[in-house]
């Protein structure tokens, strides 16, 4: 296996992330890794066994496939403040890239979202058709929840707190940033993947993202579709081996039906 650093840009923001690629350097089908939203202390995990995005990345990467994970806006060490409205142009600029790269085959990449970045996957997926199927973990159906601790000025300021709102005068307007939730809801577009495969997986004591929002986006969602609830899991399905699991099986099933 070989991994690399890389960097695109987008909005005059430079992105950083990293491509793993089979040693061999046949072309693979590719797969777009997407995180979720930092919602304290960039969630840097506690558990030293938890190798977190790269560690799933090598995982896929071993299992045949091109593997592209990188940092949406604001977080790590990509430039910008965060603006879910913008992580969805961050992924379009992410599939350009894999769309460039000589060691990808197939008919086009299957995106992998984890909560925040589940829900821009589904956005994304419905409006670019490059987008081969999508895997949506802890996905949330919709971000009302969001606003619920308080109004569109405490929410940015929260955001402010956890370091991935960085500049001191944006949003230019906290109402219109807050809004942006509302329109990118996955539940007003899953059903513009099919007939593209989704799966939907979630933990059945997720104590982010409720369990009942997997059950509205399958309800909603066109087929093929699959829907994996995972016994006593809650919102970090990345450190679930059944999730893992689940996720890695179905990818590779998908693969094997691209041309």
């Amino acid at each position: 296996m070989i991994n690399k650093e890389v960097s695109f840009a987008v909005d005059g923001l430079r992105l950083s992330g990293r491509v793993y690629l089979a040693a061999e350097g046949s072309p693979q089908p590719a797969v777009c890794l997407c995180h979720g939203i930092p919602h304290g202390s960039q969630d840097t995990d506690s558990d030293v066994r938890d190798r977190g995005y790269p560690g799933l990345a090598e995982r896929i990467c071993r299992e045949g496939f091109t593997v592209l994970m990188f940092n949406f806006r604001g977080t790590g060490d990509s430039q910008g403040n965060f603006d879910i409205m913008g992580w969805t142009r961050d992924l379009g600029a992410a599939l350009d890239y894999l769309a460039a790269l000589p060691e990808v085959a197939g008919s086009g990449p299957a995106l992998l979202g984890f909560s925040g970045g589940a829900a821009v996957s589904i956005h994304v997926a419905a409006h670019d058709k490059r987008v081969s199927s999508v895997a949506a973990c802890a996905c949330p159906a919709e971000f009302d929840s969001l606003a619920s601790g308080g109004g569109a000025p405490e929410v940015v300021e929260h955001f402010r707190r956890v370091g991935i709102i960085r500049d001191p005068d944006f949003p230019g307007s906290a109402e219109e940033w807050l809004d942006s939730f509302r329109l990118i809801s996955p539940l007003n577009y899953v059903s513009h993947l099919s007939p593209r495969p989704l799966l939907l997986v979630h933990g059945s004591r997720d104590e982010t993202v409720a369990v009942s929002h997997a059950a509205r986006l399958y309800a909603q969602a066109g087929e093929p579709k699959r829907m994996v609830i995972i016994d006593g899991a809650g919102h970090q399905l990345r450190q679930d081996e059944r999730a893992v699991a689940t996720v890695v099986s179905w990818l590779k099933s998908q693969s094997w039906t691209q041309p």
